[in-house]
C-alpha cells in the first residue's frame, strides 16, 4: 500500500481536538469501528475541497465506502451544524460582538445540476441555469446560520419562512432584522418574516442606477458565496440528496472558521 502523505485539507492537531467531540457518535474504542475518525474526517475534507467523486478518493486515504458510511451518520445527525454554531459564537465574541446576532442577511445562489441531482433540478430563468438553489442566512460577519436547498425554479421569497424559522431556532429568538435584495419583495415575504418577529428590509439599487453597485450589507453574503465556491464539491450540485448539499455547506463554512483558529479561545 502507498505511504500516507499529508494533504493541505488535513485537519491539524488543534482543529481535531476541537471537532472530535462533535463527531464521536460512539466511543473511539467501539468494537464496530475499523478506522480512526480523524482519517475519515481528513478524507471527507479532501473530497469537499477538491470535488472528486467518492470512488476517486486517493488510495492512500481510507476506502471510499467507509468514508461515505461515516459521512452519512454525521450528515443525518447534523454534526457540522453543531460545529458551525459553536465556531460562530466564538468568532463573534472574539470580534467584540454578542454571541448571537440580531441582524442577518438572506440570499441564494443557483448551482448547476448534474445527472446525479437531476431529479430535483429546476430552471432558474434569471440565471438561465438548470439546477438547485442554495438559500442561506448569514450574520453581519458572514457566518452561516441557516440553509435551505430547493430546485432552482423556487422563488427566493418563498424560502423566507423556513430560513427565519431556522435562524430563530439557532439564535434563541435573538434576530430582529433580515436584509434582503429585491428578489424578496412582496407582502408574503414580509409577513413570513414577521411571523418569526423579524423585520424584512429590502436593500435595492438607487433609482436609475445601472451596472454593478456595491450595496450596504449585500457584499457580506456575496463574499461568503465566493469563498464557498473555492470548495469544488459545491461548485456544482453532484448530490442525489438535498440534505447532502445542505450539510456540505456547513462543513465548508466550518472549515473556513477552523482555519482562522477561533476555537483557540477555548484553550486554557
Amino acid at each position: 500500500m502507498a505511504q500516507r502523505i499529508g494533504y493541505p485539507s488535513d485537519v491539524t492537531d488543534d482543529e481535531w481536538t476541537f471537532v472530535a467531540p462533535y463527531l464521536a457518535l460512539v466511543r473511539e474504542d467501539a468494537s464496530q469501528r475499523q478506522h480512526a475518525l480523524r482519517s475519515v474526517f481528513n478524507a471527507l475534507r479532501y473530497l469537499v475541497k477538491t470535488g472528486c467523486g467518492w470512488r476517486y478518493l486517493p488510495h492512500d486515504l481510507l476506502p471510499w465506502p467507509a468514508v461515505h458510511q461515516q459521512w452519512a451518520r454525521w450528515r443525518d445527525n447534523r454534526c457540522f451544524e453543531h460545529i458551525m454554531a459553536d465556531l460562530r459564537e466564538l468568532a463573534r465574541l472574539l470580534a467584540g460582538r454578542e454571541a448571537e446576532p440580531t441582524a442577518v442577511i438572506l440570499d441564494s445562489r443557483t448551482v448547476q445540476s448534474t445527472p446525479e441531482s437531476g431529479a430535483r433540478a429546476g430552471y432558474d430563468g434569471a440565471k438561465r441555469r438548470k439546477g438547485s438553489k442554495v438559500h442561506i442566512a448569514v450574520d453581519t460577519l458572514a457566518h452561516l446560520l441557516a440553509a435551505v436547498v430547493t430546485p432552482a425554479n423556487e422563488p427566493d421569497r418563498g424560502q423566507v419562512d423556513a430560513l427565519c424559522e431556522q435562524v430563530q431556532q439557532v439564535t434563541g429568538q435573538k434576530v430582529q432584522v433580515a436584509y434582503v435584495d429585491k428578489g424578496y419583495t412582496g407582502e408574503d415575504a414580509t409577513y413570513a418574516a414577521a411571523v418569526h418577529n423579524i423585520d424584512l428590509q429590502v436593500i435595492a439599487k438607487p433609482e436609475g442606477q445601472t451596472g454593478f453597485v456595491l450595496l450596504p450589507r449585500r457584499g457580506v453574503v456575496e463574499r461568503r458565496f465566493g469563498w464557498a465556491a473555492r470548495f469544488r464539491r459545491l461548485a456544482r450540485d453532484y448530490e442525489r440528496l438535498a440534505l447532502t448539499m445542505h450539510q456540505f455547506h456547513f462543513l465548508a463554512f466550518g472549515t473556513l472558521l477552523l482555519a482562522k483558529g477561533v476555537f483557540r479561545a477555548t484553550s486554557p
